[in-house]
């Protein structure tokens, strides 16, 4: 795990056995390790759950954000791996990638009182494949349990169940304590929403024109079952275009400050997308303004709708737990950019899985332990910066700052090995794991080769 965040080149397997000093070992039980289910990612992401749970206060809900992304794989006979969109692809052609599938949840450790900033914390990571499709030519049984395996192992359905493992994970520690996911317009359907753990609250993007309905009128007595529905509310679109509602502003923190949004609601609602059983907050945000340069034209954004699964909620917190989750998107970026989450080239069914999930640990452990650092002690002093590197002083270390902090920690001794240590050597009886040092030469000839 610490090769994972110090390796000097690509993130294989090899490279964590040459950052390590052991590329002149057997290696075969590295990839044991991975193949074999001897790794268990549920013990270590329940470990940095509970180090989360300790930044909040008694009774404050733990917010998550869950969200999947994308892995680019070369081998198309790698388990998982087959043809997805490109979420970076332009608007105006779909491109399509070979790429394995990932889903990740996020939980947020706060870095004040609210309304502040917070950082992304990853508790939960797993694979996330598609099943095999059959060929036109197959039986109708081929094509049958297909589909039947396609409904089974979707992405929805299994966000569902990350949800629940997620909260069983907090009733062992803190049964109490609510919890709050927040999610994009993909997980905000009908498979998730009526899969609902108890203590749970979904915060989700909505389309424009989703049909929303008002509560039934109490009906006391009379044949039949009870009816659900009441008349159609206004879409979340027509809301955002009345006139006679007004807005009102909101405050919540986002990019490096507190902004006033201006936002319209809608309390007290059903969607048949949720079962009809849950009472739904509709919130408008109004689009915001904004400048490419200084003195240039005033553009804005589009507009955002959000639902609540839990109606008491204040709208500030609805909207500051929704900011939040942009951050999932920063971990993505920090996992596959700077921990190489995807490199190792493993073709194992249980490798694929456990492999990243291993390097999505390690960074989840690093910024853990940063998080506890900096409220212990400030800051950490990061190494000297080139002159074209900003002064100011940040409100938090990125991920490259932190991971240049342990490689200084760590190979620094590992460089000047030019010490008197070696007079005396005392044979001790080991009794526990052995724990291999950083060689720094070693990461450096694979970094270069």
């Amino acid at each position: 795990m610490l090769s994972n965040l110090v390796c000097l080149g690509r993130h294989t397997v090899t490279g964590l056995l040459c950052t390590s000093g052991r590329q002149f070992h057997d290696w075969s039980a590295d990839y044991r390790m991975y193949s074999v289910p001897r790794f268990q990612p549920e013990g270590i992401f329940g470990t940095v759950l509970s180090g989360v749970l300790e930044f909040l206060k008694p009774q404050e809900p733990l917010v998550t954000a869950m969200d999947d992304s994308l892995v680019r794989k070369c081998g198309k006979r790698t388990p998982g791996v087959s043809y997805r969109r490109d979420p970076l692809g332009p608007p105006f052609s779909v491109n399509f990638i070979t790429a394995q599938r990932f889903l990740q949840l996020s939980a947020v450790a706060l870095e004040g009182t609210h309304p502040c900033a917070a950082r992304m914390i990853p508790v939960d990571f797993t694979h996330a494949p598609s099943p095999k499709k059959p060929r036109k030519s197959a039986t109708k049984e081929c094509w049958d349990a297909y589909r039947r395996l396609k409904r089974a192992m979707s992405i929805n359905r299994l966000g569902a169940e990350r949800l629940h493992h997620c909260r069983k994970l907090l009733d062992e520690t803190d049964p109490q304590r609510p919890l709050w996911v927040t999610v994009d317009g993909r997980f905000t359907n009908g498979v998730v929403l009526k899969n609902l753990p108890e203590k749970t609250t979904v915060i989700g993007r909505i389309r424009g024109d989703a049909k929303l309905y008002y509560l039934p009128q109490a009906q006391t007595s009379g044949p039949g079952r009870k009816r659900r529905y009441g008349d159609r509310a206004p879409t979340p679109d027509q809301l955002r275009c009345d006139q006679a509602e007004p807005w009102r502003e909101v405050r919540a923190f986002a990019c490096g400050k507190i902004h006033n949004f201006k936002v319209k609601t809608l309390a007290r609602l059903r969607w048949r997308s949720a079962g009809g059983r849950r009472d739904l907050k509709l919130i408008v945000i109004a689009p915001l303004g904004y400048r490419l340069r200084k003195g240039s034209k005033l553009m804005y954004r589009r507009p955002a709708y959000l639902i609540c699964t839990d109606p008491t909620i204040s709208v500030e917190k609805i909207l500051q737990a929704y900011i939040w989750r942009w951050d999932i998107e920063v971990n993505f970026r920090d996992e596959k950019q700077l921990i190489g989450v995807g490199q190792a080239q493993v073709r194992n069914q249980n490798s694929v899985q456990s492999a990243p999930a291993m390097a999505v640990a390690s960074y989840a452990i690093l910024l853990l332990a940063a998080e506890k650092g900096s409220r212990d002690t400030g800051l950490a002093s990061a190494p000297s910066k080139p002159r074209w590197r900003s002064r100011r002083p940040k409100r938090r270390q990125s991920t490259g700052d932190l991971i240049s902090q342990l490689r200084a920690e760590l190979l620094a001794e590992a460089i000047n090995d030019g010490h008197f240590s070696g007079f005396l050597t005392n044979h001790t009886h080991v009794v526990k794991p052995e724990k291999y040092p950083i060689d720094f030469k070693s990461a450096l000839v694979y970094a270069t080769a």
